[in-house]
């Protein structure tokens, strides 16, 4: 489907009154970056979202970038959408909240692809990759952040490329727009390889951002995605793992504050036929719900409280494709806390009755499980702490340390509950303990399940189990 489109000169001026002043700022910005392709390829949703169409971005632009040899850019194909801000201010998307706040969601996703010998025109898989990516937010009504890392687990464009994650990051070319329905940021998505996502979560996304704007193959200065690259940055500077990551983490810890995941846990205190009070989760069992009103104030609690990813896992473009880790920034200091600016977003005691459990078992898949030892050494050894958001259901596990504040977990009570979100307090000393005895989830290799984990002096347990128990209707 063919649309108008503003070109330059004298026909630009007579069409800008067409224009929805949303989309006309982002065009600007576009035309500034490249006043030689004023009418570039696009792709475009047939049916447009607000009219029952399944894709939210109406269009997304495809402009040949030459590079830069000075500054050691390579050519490459440059993609940014048009829909995940507020294009036209008459709320048939978006609700308008004003000029000073975000356009909409407040970005758009931009691409850059390494442009193939020969390559005559821009591949489109990278347009369908950024419509998934806005389907989620349009979904989930949740935003990403330059830092941010998604699990993709699969080839960016279903190939046999090691590319299978990204990072994002600010586009180190477009500046924001002022928009008459407020501010646009413009957000790269980056393809790293399966070590660099783990890299990522371990040490946190900026920092890797860095290592691969100064490893040309692997970015360069504009962070340009290559499909082809077969080697890792560690594969490429083998010191960049001990020097530089493993310097991090120890120094500055993890700023990946959460996860969504496939976990539960049990009350092992009390019988799960209890069903008056107990939050019985078993698997094979039913789960007791919360209203709806209780449910959504926790996710509140749990999306501003906590700073943490309260998203589901990605809608995948195949049944592949799923997750999404989202750190939140650094802490100016050692002591973190689980309350926002407003102390409100805490869910309130008389809300949920904060329960003390004697005895937990805590089950997580083999991913959610391979992110423990990531939530001890890189969160709680650093005074932090690290939430598994359940992406089945309202069920939360909160792990804290002694230096957290506004934890309704306390070292007398360790253990405690809001509904189904489950607070563990651990000593320092205990955390060293379970590094030791939970090393082999470091390796992230496939390893026989189920994996059992007891601490009885603790009353604890862990279990590591396959993914078909989360997925049971049972369950």
């Amino acid at each position: 489907m063919d649309e108008v489109r503003p070109t330059s000169g004298p026909a630009a001026s007579a069409l800008a009154s067409l224009f929805p002043p949303g989309l006309q700022a982002i065009y600007g910005e576009c035309r500034r970056l490249y006043p030689d392709q004023a009418n570039p390829l696009q792709v475009t949703a047939i049916v447009k979202y607000w009219l029952g169409g399944p894709d939210p971005l109406d269009y997304i632009s495809m402009y040949r970038n030459m590079g830069c040899a000075a500054q050691d850019v390579q050519e490459h194909w440059h993609y940014i959408s048009f829909g995940l801000s507020d294009l036209y201010g008459d709320n048939r998307v978006h609700e308008f909240t004003g000029q000073e706040g975000p356009s909409g969601f407040g970005f758009e996703l931009t691409f850059r692809l390494k442009r193939e010998v020969g390559e005559t025109a821009p591949p489109t898989w990278p347009a369908e990759l950024m419509q998934g990516l806005a389907r989620y937010v349009f979904q989930s009504e949740n935003t990403f952040c330059s830092g941010d890392h998604i699990s993709w687990h699969s080839p960016l464009d279903n190939s046999e490329s090691r590319i299978q994650h990204m990072l994002l990051t600010e586009d180190p070319r477009m500046t924001p727009v002022h928009t008459p329905f407020g501010l646009v940021n413009f957000l790269q998505i980056v393809g790293v390889c399966t070590e660099e996502l783990q890299a990522a979560q371990q040490w946190n996304g900026q920092g890797m951002l860095e290592l691969l704007r100064g490893v040309h193959v692997a970015g360069g200065p504009w962070l340009i995605t290559d499909m082809r690259r077969g080697e890792t940055i560690f594969d490429i500077d083998p010191h960049l793992q001990p020097e530089r990551v493993d310097q991090g983490i120890e120094t500055e810890g993890s700023n990946l504050s959460g996860v969504s995941a496939k976990c539960v846990w049990d009350d092992l205190s009390r019988p799960p036929e209890d069903e008056e009070d107990s939050r019985s989760i078993c698997i094979g069992s039913q789960p007791r719900r919360l209203s709806e009103k209780d449910t959504e104030q926790i996710r509140e609690a749990l999306r501003k409280g906590l700073e943490f990813n309260t998203k589901a896992a990605l809608p995948p473009i195949n049944s592949q494709r799923q997750g999404h880790d989202r750190p939140h920034q650094l802490s100016h200091s050692r002591k973190d806390s689980l309350e926002s600016e407003s102390s409100a977003a805490i869910v309130p005691h008389e809300l949920v009755r904060t329960r003390q459990l004697e005895s937990v078992h805590l089950k997580f898949n083999q991913e959610s499980g391979t992110l423990l030892p990531l939530c001890l050494r890189g969160r709680l050894l650093h005074g932090r702490h690290f939430t598994y958001k359940s992406i089945n259901g309202d069920t939360a596990i909160t792990f804290v340390s002694t230096g957290v504040e506004g934890a309704f977990a306390t070292e007398e009570h360790p253990y405690a509950a809001h509904g189904p979100w489950l607070q563990i307090l651990l000593t320092e000393e205990f955390v060293e303990q379970m590094l030791g005895d939970l090393s082999e989830l470091n390796t992230r290799e496939e390893t026989k399940l189920p994996k059992e984990y007891s601490w009885p002096e603790k009353k604890l347990k862990i279990s590591v189990l396959p993914d078909s128990v989360f997925d049971s209707p049972l369950q």
